[in-house]
């Protein structure tokens, strides 16, 4: 009985080229998105210091707003899911009243 030659296996193991094209883009979306959320996390934790040093309503108000503004633009480009953004949004707002 005859073994496969070691060709065989290292073709084998080669990714097509569509896979690779895959790959990119996947990698590509992976660091946009990571630094799309570490935006968020930054205005969320500037949000959080302005109610901890009691800042004044307006400032606090505008911090929301652009959280807000985040949250919906990472909705609509895919970065966060609906429910996520929602339950951030409101968990936030209920911090401020």
């Amino acid at each position: 009985m005859a073994e496969p030659t070691g060709d065989k296996k290292k073709e084998a193991k080669q990714k097509r080229p569509s896979a690779l094209k895959r790959d990119m883009q996947n990698q590509k979306r992976c660091l946009r998105n990571r630094s799309y959320r570490a935006k968020v996390s930054t205005a969320i934790r500037s949000f959080e210091k302005s109610l901890t040093e009691k800042e004044s309503t307006e400032a606090i108000q505008s911090k929301l707003n652009t959280i807000f503004s985040l949250m919906d633009k990472g909705v609509k480009t895919g970065v966060f899911k609906v429910q996520k953004a929602s339950r951030t949004k409101s968990r936030l707002h209920s911090r401020t009243v």
